[in-house]
């Protein structure tokens, strides 16, 4: 989780630099490494990119969550866009992002990592 965290502030720097592409990776990022600590911390380690993913292997651990699970939706269109430029007809990964998008991204990012940490809480209070 503290590596989440870092990730997620180095989002809000690169927001700040307007770097919105890097910014909105990073939040994808941020989010990925909560969500595995959630699934590392409670024996259930899972590997891949996916939000979506990782979410649906937690849901089933720890409940669900409606708009965690859309956070999730969205932010995993950022894992390859926002890098490669031919994912583009033409450009660059930088031209394709907005403020708005990036501000959106680090939001979310932060919904799904304040969600993680409710849930290791109420994990953490069970066991003990």
């Amino acid at each position: 989780m503290a590596s989440a965290q870092i990730t997620l502030n180095s989002a809000v720097k690169d927001l700040k630099g307007e770097e919105y592409n890097w910014a909105c990776f990073k939040s994808h990022q941020a989010a990925e490494k909560a969500l595995k600590a959630l699934l590392w911390g409670s024996g259930n380690p899972r590997y891949g990119h996916s939000l979506k993913k990782l979410y649906e292997a937690l849901e089933s651990i720890v409940g669900g969550d409606e708009k965690v699970k859309e956070d999730c939706l969205r932010l995993d269109k950022y894992y390859t866009s926002t890098r490669y430029p031919d994912v583009w007809e033409s450009g660059m990964p930088e031209e394709y992002f907005s403020e708005n998008e990036a501000v959106e991204a680090i939001k979310r990012a932060e919904n799904v990592l304040a969600w993680v940490r409710s849930k290791w809480e109420l994990l953490r209070k069970e066991r003990l």
